[in-house]
């Protein structure tokens, strides 16, 4: 089914605003709001979190009295669970909104190990939340989609959410819009130089998408083992809360978070967490290409956000910026060392990576294995 038809079936039943998280899933609908609306525009918001752009979707309602459209892959649900159940359910403010959920995970298609607990659980997360919805498929005709929009909207005038599952393949765009910026470093540019700065004993926590299908596949390229390498598969915005604890109780190690803007935003109070327990042996990297590149490349809610203040702010007692492959290693090489820790370093990179980039040929719990018996030498 083309996107214009659920975009100008919401348009038509009042539903004029759209505000979350982008997904792969549903980057047929990303690509065609920010080709009408932009990022960041009356009609249109890309959020920190899934949670947040419920509660923009619930100020929306109040505002004007009409429902927003909160998109969101179904991991997001996690974070949406708090305001779903406590503001917008029925029992509570019965703000009606409606969600449009990526189906990563469904049973019986194959997709990555971080998403096959969660494709279980997406329609069972619905039901316990009263939450009614409509799942669309591949060869759902635009008739059968109205016929049940309309019985959602039905439930949404009772101040109800409602969802629509989205299943892989299900929607279609013509839009490509081209995401970029001007930075011409490739994440897995900067991501190789940093490994080459590190020591034999330092470790890496890398956030989840393609940076960490990156560092697997530097190290293989390196003739190197993947046992120093905390490889954090989904939990998106979590690596950096991964790294501090690892730090605090590995001092003898330096510990390497390698973070992603997106990511970042996503939790952003870790940062105020690690600037107050202070780890000496903690660095924290955060590739800004300003993009969720690796599930599509729309633009990040804060693309302006200066990241070095932000954690300055924060307490982190060194902050340092490289937007090159030059200035990356002038950082690592004359302004790391000796610098009081924990040490924040952000990367300003080019969005994109490589078509070929494959995945971690290692399961999850081969990673876990590998890299606590590291922790333990």
């Amino acid at each position: 089914m083309h996107v214009s038809v659920l975009l100008d079936a919401c348009h038509k039943a009042g539903i004029d605003f759209c505000t979350g998280v982008p997904d792969s899933l549903l980057k047929a609908l990303c690509n065609e709001l920010y080709a009408r609306y932009g990022t960041d525009s009356d009609c249109h918001v890309v959020a920190h979190n899934e949670g947040g752009a419920i509660a923009l979707c619930a100020g929306h309602y109040l505002a004007s009295g009409r429902p927003g459209l909160c998109y969101m892959q179904n991991s997001g649900l996690g974070n949406a669970v708090n305001p779903l159940a406590s503001l917008m359910d029925p029992e509570v403010y019965a703000i009606p909104c409606l969600l449009v959920v990526g189906w990563r995970g469904e049973p019986g298609v194959k997709d990555e190990p971080q998403h096959k607990k969660q494709g279980v659980i997406t329609l069972d997360q619905l039901d316990i939340l009263g939450i009614p919805y409509l799942v669309l498929s591949p060869d759902t005709s635009d008739e059968t989609f109205l016929s049940g929009f309309n019985d959602l909207l039905t439930e949404m005038n009772r101040g109800k959410t409602a969802a629509i599952v989205v299943r892989k393949g299900a929607l279609q765009s013509d839009c490509k819009p081209e995401y970029g910026n001007q930075y011409r470093m490739t994440r897995e540019t900067a991501a190789g130089i940093i490994l080459s700065a590190s020591g034999q004993d330092d470790v890496f926590v890398s956030t989840t998408g393609k940076l960490s299908r990156e560092i697997f596949e530097l190290r293989e390229a390196r003739g190197e083992d993947h046992s120093r390498d905390f490889l954090t598969v989904g939990s998106m915005g979590h690596a950096a809360m991964i790294a501090l604890r690892i730090a605090v109780e590995k001092p003898d190690k330096m510990v390497w978070c390698l973070d992603g803007d997106g990511a970042s935003l996503m939790h952003l109070g870790a940062l105020p967490v690690i600037g107050k327990r202070l780890p000496e042996n903690l660095v924290h990297v955060i590739i800004n290409n300003g993009a969720h590149e690796t599930v599509g490349g729309m633009p990040v809610c804060g693309g302006s956000m200066n990241i070095p203040a932000l954690a300055s702010a924060a307490g982190y007692p060194s902050v340092f910026s490289a937007d090159s492959e030059d200035t990356l290693q002038s950082v690592l090489k004359d302004s790391l060392p000796g610098a009081a820790g924990p040490v924040l370093i952000e990367v300003r990179c080019a969005c994109g990576a490589r078509a070929d980039l494959g995945r971690p040929t290692t399961t999850p719990v081969q990673n876990r294995n590998a890299f606590m018996r590291f922790l333990q030498k």
